[in-house]
């Protein structure tokens, strides 16, 4: 797989950029580029330079050795003056390393999502925060990306799995007396109330949606 590149930050030119890799070459990367790897998830000044030892710029460097990391890779990030010479020249010495290639748009976030380290309901979320212009979109999004979908939906699924575990109990040990005869009546009440949440989540849902 390839290792890929980005500017992770804002509009050039700016104080700070900040470039992200993510893939298997990173260590190497940062090893060639920087002379030593800092210790994970701790910024530290370095001297960036070329293959060929010409200096780039003096930024913060910091390494997320996976899978403890975003996109469940190895990633790096380089956190340099944020002059187009400075991200010319930096986009330049990386892709002089063999499979380090630009990332395509939304790559290092369907790579988070591949690798398990975030659900469909969070990648929503990340795009509506990313998205957010208004204080209320905001709130929503950010709950969105932090999971509130994927345990609301979680729990739904463990309520509709009982209930079912239950009717399967009567139809299939029925005549049996360790099996209470309320089950499909239990069943059916749990049935009914998780309907009345959906009705309910439906109808937030169509705020959402305006909200949004």
């Amino acid at each position: 797989m390839d290792t890929i590149y980005a500017v992770a930050s804002g509009r050039v030119p700016c104080a700070i950029a900040v470039v992200r890799l993510s893939g298997p070459a990173c260590r190497f990367v940062i090893e060639t580029m920087c002379g030593s790897i800092p210790k994970p998830r701790q910024a530290a000044v370095r001297s960036i330079r070329s293959r060929d030892g010409l200096e780039i710029d003096k930024g913060l460097v910091l390494w997320f050795p996976g899978p403890a990391s975003f996109t469940g890779e190895d990633v790096v990030e380089f956190q340099v003056h944020g002059s187009r010479a400075v991200l010319a020249a930096l986009a330049r010495a990386l892709a002089d390393f063999d499979g380090v290639r630009p990332a395509e748009p939304g790559e290092f976030t369907r790579r988070a999502f591949l690798s398990g380290r975030m659900d469909l309901t969070e990648v929503e979320g990340l795009a509506d925060l990313l998205a957010a212009e208004t204080e209320a979109q905001r709130r929503q999004a950010l709950a969105q990306s932090e999971g509130s979908l994927r345990r609301l939906y979680d729990g739904w699924r463990r309520r509709m799995i009982r209930a079912r575990a239950l009717i399967e109990a009567d139809l299939d040990f029925s005549d049996e007396e360790d099996v209470p005869g309320s089950v499909v009546e239990t069943a059916l009440a749990d049935i009914e109330a998780l309907v009345a949440d959906l009705d309910r989540h439906l109808g937030a849902a169509s705020r959402g949606e305006r909200i949004r």
